[in-house]
């Protein structure tokens, strides 16, 4: 027996290990395309026009000893060893860590939360580190946070700007790429040949690539890991032989006191290369932003064992090359392919080019994913989101986001036509991400970690004053192309800040202007109008009270349906939501108004479900709440409250055991169940629908009628009531308010889409009903 254990553990450690391998393979072609295309173009951008080069190697192995000790810190130190470990339940990017300090200290500024959501197990699961209600560490920084709002929209800001960073680089990365790849065929051509056919060429492929992203990634997504594998073995293997071959003594230059001796010789020159230097960390925040996907340990293993070593090796072998031929200026100016030898420089182009393709991929999707986050949590418009995989987490397509990059890209291409350019805008957009994580990182080790304060103090003063440097460096070229991303960030930074802020003034005057509880009691159970069969299903932002656009109705129309759910789809705080802690349920008035409340919440990396099987989970938790009730509001109105107690309730696929479900099948369950069924209505032959409680007590006759109403209104079928929302500043307030207002939120708003779910609602069920806020 003890032998067999020993066996089954040994199985089981074989097959984790497996799994570990496999997605450090499949890493290869997600997380590490970018970084791995930076050779293509570090040297060249570096060595443009900054340093002017001599007989020495001075400068080329003071080049190599700062892109190895930049490697070495920044990716591997930082990222790799410190930074993955703040995940938010297993996610990464600027959007995790600011979720994660959200969480830990009250700074979040989503207008509809609850202390229910806290209860959440993903908002108090914490990789195993201190829990979060130790009290005598960071307190003061905490409450100081809590109390000052203007912090909390600094910090909000802040991330912001690291995420306008990210989609900015979405837009550099692909044109930079692409043109490093395709500048290859300048050793083959005449310069005027080469003048009229790169650029076209780049641009054709860039709209190839942008062109095939509605396929979705998982339909070429094997190829990935393959092209980046062959790229890394053959980058390295070029790098092993030039090393070799033409300078067997360039490892000298990996120490730090070359470093020295480069900016000593070169000063004002030396620092302003930096932001050529800079492009060979590229992509690195890529390790920590598709976290999610894979796991920490595959994303280092991959990293620490493959993609470190390849790179380093290429980077000593280009310099190797560049150290026996001074005397050719173009070798300098052409940069990696130069340093190709000669019978392989047309199958290296080949493999470059789909390099540089698949690193673009990453890239863009990456841009779809942190879109979708700052969609559901209130900082972007709401756009069209399409999951292009129903196996593959996280894979998404965005249609405007995707032409709008595109159109993008090609500008940049076609208006720079050169790597200098395309390099120093790169450049700032990768610095600053690095830099607002190592800002929201500090805060996570006091905040989130609960250590010592000096800790994060030295962790922001040594990798904030490497990244300050070279930030200085890229800043410094603002007018040859570092304006881009600065340009780009402050339209998307002022377009979600004026969303963000439209949002919650909306949300604000809903609360301002709900309907108190004593108007719905005067009414009665008929609420004073004839009930007709069916479901009323309003959306609303509100978490608690009735909303303005209800009172519209009952006063205004004659009739409604019998069964009427105020129904607020919330993003959360966490990454994800489990599916049993979906809905919130609960009662609007007594028993016998069939009125209640349902808060569907979804993390901000959830995918939201269709609408026919959103109705199906939606009505399967109002008869779940209804069985489980046990509240007496029917009995009098004297002590019931507005806000009651909520009750979480799962979906439907999550009610396994001693719940109800709803089944479309029309075969019979055995054992000891309630049955209930509804005959197909006659105008539509549909299945029987059939709500099933396997093993549970007799239900009593209260209950049993309400469930057979809420079955019968569904079978008659269910209307969506939508609000159609006309924001307005009021009188009195600022220009400045009135221009942000009624111009900017106004634009986004008529051009954003409605709720997800109401997206494929037949319009003959939905009805939309216009509210003017003055705000």
């Amino acid at each position: 027996m003890d032998l067999e254990s020993v066996i089954h553990r040994n199985t089981i450690k074989e097959e984790s290990w497996k799994t570990v391998l496999t997605l450090a393979y499949q890493s290869l072609g997600v997380v590490y395309g970018d970084l791995s295309t930076s050779p293509l173009y570090v040297y060249k951008s570096t060595f443009a026009e900054d340093i002017q080069h001599s007989d020495t190697n001075e400068e080329i192995y003071g080049v190599l000893s700062f892109v190895f000790w930049t490697l070495t810190l920044i990716p591997l130190l930082k990222y790799v060893f410190i930074v993955l470990r703040a995940d938010d339940n297993g996610e990464g990017g600027t959007f995790a860590l600011y979720s994660l300090l959200c969480r830990h200290a009250r700074v979040s500024l989503l207008p509809n939360t609850q202390l229910a959501d806290e209860d959440l197990t993903e908002y108090t699961i914490d990789n195993g580190t201190v829990p979060i209600n130790k009290k005598n560490v960071g307190l003061g920084l905490k409450s100081l946070l809590e109390k000052h709002r203007v912090l909390q929209r600094v910090l909000l800001v802040l991330a912001l700007i690291g995420t306008c960073m990210v989609i900015g680089d979405g837009v550099l990365t692909p044109a930079i790429s692409v043109f490093s790849a395709v500048s290859g065929l300048e050793l083959s051509m005449s310069k005027e040949q080469h003048r009229y056919v790169e650029v076209p060429v780049a641009c054709v492929i860039l709209v190839f690539l942008f062109a095939l992203q509605h396929y979705g990634t998982h339909r070429v997504g094997s190829l990935f890991a393959p092209v980046v594998l062959t790229w890394l073995l053959c980058i390295s293997a070029i790098g092993i032989y030039n090393i070799f071959h033409w300078n067997p003594h360039v490892y000298e230059a990996l120490s730090p006191y070359y470093m020295f001796k480069f900016l000593k010789k070169t000063q004002k020159g030396g620092w302003m290369s930096l932001g050529g230097i800079l492009l060979c960390i590229t992509g690195s925040e890529a390790m920590y932003a598709d976290l999610g996907h894979f796991s920490q340990l595959s994303i280092k293993i991959a990293f620490t064992f493959l993609v470190y070593p390849s790179l380093i090796l290429a980077y000593m072998g280009q310099a190797a090359y560049l150290s026996k031929h001074h005397s050719l200026e173009t070798d300098y100016r052409i940069g990696f392919y130069v340093s190709v030898p000669v019978k392989l420089r047309w199958p290296v182009l080949a493999i470059a080019i789909l390099q540089a393709v698949v690193g673009s991929q990453a890239v863009i999707t990456g841009t779809f994913s942190i879109i979708k986050q700052c969609s559901a949590l209130g900082c972007f418009p709401k756009v069209k989101i399409i999951h292009t995989s129903s196996k593959t987490h996280g894979q998404i397509y965005i249609p405007e986001i995707n032409w709008s990059l595109m159109l993008l890209c090609l500008a940049i291409t076609v208006g720079f036509r050169d790597t200098k350019r395309m390099g120093n805008a790169a450049g700032l957009a990768v610095i600053t991400v690095m830099l607002v994580t190592t800002c929201l990182m500090s805060l996570v080790i006091v905040l989130c970690w609960h250590k010592n304060i000096l800790l994060a103090i030295c962790f922001i003063l040594f990798f904030g004053s490497i990244e300050a440097l070279y930030f200085s460096a890229s800043l410094i070229k603002f007018l040859e192309g570092a304006w881009v991303p600065i340009a780009l960030s402050l339209i998307f930074l002022i377009s979600m800040y004026v969303w963000h802020y439209g949002t919650i003034k909306k949300y604000e005057f809903d609360v301002q202007n709900k309907v108190p509880i004593n108007w719905l009691l005067s009414l009665g159970p008929t609420l004073g109008i004839v009930r007709v069969k069916g479901i009323g299903l309003i959306h609303t932002e509100l978490v608690s009270g009735i909303p303005a656009i209800f009172s519209h109705f009952v006063t205004n129309l004659p009739a409604f349906h019998q069964v009427v759910i105020f129904l607020c789809i919330k993003s959360v705080q966490v990454p994800h939501v489990r599916p049993e802690e979906r809905f919130l349920v609960g009662r609007v008035g007594p028993k016998e108004y069939r009125l209640y409340r349902c808060i569907a919440r979804y993390g901000y990396r959830d995918i939201h479900k269709d609408d026919m099987e959103f109705e199906k989970d939606l009505v399967c938790s109002i008869a779940e709440f209804i069985r489980s009730d046990t509240s007496e509001y029917g009995l009098g109105f004297g002590s019931f409250e507005e806000d009651t107690k909520m009750t979480v309730v799962g979906t439907s696929a999550s009610n396994i055991d001693g719940s109800i479900r709803m089944s479309e099948e029309d075969s019979q369950m055995e054992g000891p169940s309630e049955l209930m069924e509804v005959k197909p209505s006659p105008e539509k032959v549909r299945k029987r629908v059939r709500f099933v409680v396997p093993d549970s007590p007799q239900i009593d006759f209260e209950t049993r009628e309400e469930l057979l109403e809420l079955m019968e209104a569904k079978e008659a079928g269910m209307a969506f009531i939508l609000s159609h929302s006309y924001v307005r500043a009021k009188s009195g307030s600022s220009w400045l308010k009135k221009v942000v207002i009624n111009y900017g939120y106004d634009f986004l708003r008529r051009n954003s889409r409605g709720p997800t779910y109401a997206l494929s609602i037949p319009h003959a069920s939905t009805l939309e009903v216009g509210m003017i806020y003055h705000v």
